[in-house]
């Protein structure tokens, strides 16, 4: 059983900043690629980062140049830092964890999501 967890966020007002972390736990052989995906309140949930095995990294466009996204292999943790927010960064973001075991499979996990808002 492989558990995700995200913790980080909170209220904070516009140009300001929070960082996010996500801890992946459980009989994890490898994490492959790891990601950070938001969804705001009547829209469907969106890629907002990842980060390959190797640290190679893609961002959405509406977050280049302002957020950042890192991990730590040996702690099986993804972060996001998050700079110059805007309201419209405001939603729940969920962390996403390719996860390989010992048999050789891997499969897809979802953390429960923290709460970001922004204010103006």
């Amino acid at each position: 059983q492989v558990q995700v967890l995200e913790s980080g966020g909170g209220l904070v007002q516009a140009g300001g900043s929070l960082r996010l972390s996500c801890a992946a736990s459980g009989s994890i052989l490898r994490i492959n690629r790891m990601g950070w995906y938001r969804q705001a309140p009547g829209k469907q949930r969106e890629l907002v980062a990842t980060i390959s095995s190797d640290d190679n990294t893609n961002y959405a466009d509406s977050v280049k140049g302002r957020f950042t996204i890192s991990r730590d292999n040996a702690k099986n943790m993804v972060y996001l830092q998050m700079n110059n927010l805007k309201p419209g960064d405001t939603a729940v973001y969920y962390c996403n964890t390719d996860v390989m075991f010992s048999s050789g499979r891997s499969y897809l996990y979802w953390g429960q999501g923290t709460q970001v808002t922004v204010s103006s």
